[in-house]
């Protein structure tokens, strides 16, 4: 895009998310910040890990915001058997002319939004597949890298009630989640409402709303908002009192932490419209960001003492 288009997709931006959630809103019911914190996600580049008990929609979500942004989708069911070369893809043997040689059968890690459900059920080993996918946007298979298409992100799934035959995320792929989002039971006029639509004849659609070049360009202007020096500083000591300054907390976050939680924090405002960074951005960022990034001591955890409780008492 030139930058006439670039400047009429930022005057254009209310509208477009305006668009964007309404017609998420067709077929997900409630959930209004489940699905914004996926949407920062996504402008932030970054990926997310999506936890909730078994049943809330979180697989449904994520494909119908991949519709909306006409994105191609691609569902990775992880299960204890599954093999690195099942996300990544793998060479065969082709015949050509009577000539047999190798070619790459490219993976379900070749799409732009992938949907690993249930990523707590692969095996160390498979989970380490996506590592390289996540971090660098790109796959080596044999001597060759393949770069994968842009925009992509891994919007990964997990149960936390089951966890018989479960192997649980190392913390190095755990922090290249941008998020954590916990995703709760529904209101009863929400599920009132979902049961109403899913218990009648037909099928929701939505139509697409933005396509990539357009996506693309919005994660530009995510960068662009401007954040004031103080608030900036701010939301560095968050991050840096996850290791210091709470006895309730063993392992604190990364640097890592620090910039996915100021780009977050301009992306949920760029999303409701203001073209500064707020505290009740860096607020409200801090528990995805965070809830992921730190382990809490022993005796937090006998207490009963829960993760967001503790970023709660940090942001006081």
């Amino acid at each position: 895009m030139n930058s006439d288009e670039i400047s009429q997709t930022y005057h254009n931006s209310n509208n477009i998310f305006n668009a964007l959630f309404d017609e998420i809103g067709k077929v997900i019911v409630g959930q209004q910040e489940v699905v914004e914190q996926i949407i920062i996600a996504i402008l932030s580049d970054g990926h997310a890990l999506v936890e909730s008990n078994p049943g809330l929609g979180k697989t449904l979500t994520i494909s119908t915001i991949a519709k909306t942004m006409d994105l191609k989708f691609s569902r990775i069911q992880c299960t204890p058997d599954l093999m690195p070369a099942d996300i990544t893809g793998t060479y065969i043997i082709e015949e050509r002319s009577g000539i047999k040689e190798f070619k790459f059968e490219a993976g379900p890690v070749f799409a732009n939004i992938v949907l690993a459900d249930e990523i707590n059920r692969a095996s160390p080993k498979t989970q380490s597949a996506l590592l390289e996918a996540m971090q660098e946007k790109q796959v080596t298979a044999g001597n060759e890298t393949f770069s994968l298409d842009r925009p992509f992100f891994i919007l990964a799934t997990q149960n936390p009630i089951e966890m018989e035959g479960t192997f649980p995320l190392p913390e190095a792929q755990l922090d290249r989640f941008l998020f954590k989002i916990l995703v709760d039971y529904p209101t009863l006029e929400d599920e009132y409402e979902i049961v109403n639509r899913y218990t009648k004849s037909g099928s929701m659609q939505v139509n697409k709303v933005i396509d990539k070049n357009t996506l693309l360009v919005l994660q530009k202007l995510v960068r662009d908002v401007p954040i004031a020096d103080d608030l900036k500083m701010r939301a560095i000591k968050i991050v840096m009192n996850t290791r210091t300054g709470s006895k309730q907390i063993e392992y604190g976050a990364s640097p890592r932490a620090s910039i996915g939680l100021i780009i977050a924090a301009k992306a949920r405002a760029f999303i409701q419209g203001r073209d500064f960074v707020s505290n009740e951005d860096i607020n409200a960022m801090a528990y995805p960001i965070l809830r992921h990034r730190i382990i809490l001591t022993f005796e937090s955890e006998r207490q009963g003492v829960s993760k967001d409780q503790v970023i709660k008492d940090l942001l006081l």
